[in-house]
């Protein structure tokens, strides 16, 4: 099982407390999770990702193991402590200003 923390107002949208859990088949990737994580939640289409395009939302950000895979190819295949559940997948609001 994978691990998923999503940020508060995701928590909100989908009804969860922070971690959710998911069934992702080999190779575990960016974008094999998130198709999990809207099968599962489907309120959730669309704020992560575009609808169209896939692409990460603007002022949210991809973590695992102490490092940003935002910036990584969608479809790189994740650390293995995330694959075998021991590492979260963090999805992570940013924050701009100035």
């Amino acid at each position: 099982m994978i691990r998923v923390t999503l940020p508060f107002h995701l928590c909100t949208l989908a009804r969860v407390n922070g971690e959710v859990t998911l069934e992702v088949s080999e190779p575990v990737t960016t974008i094999a999770i998130l198709d999990a994580l809207e099968a599962q939640y489907p309120m959730l289409r669309g704020t992560i990702r575009d609808h169209i395009t896939k692409k990460r939302r603007d002022f949210l950000r991809y973590f695992a193991c102490k490092k940003d895979l935002s910036h990584d190819p969608p479809d790189a295949p994740l650390p293995q402590e995330v694959a075998d559940g021991a590492e979260p997948f963090m999805i992570v609001g940013a924050i701009a200003g100035g």
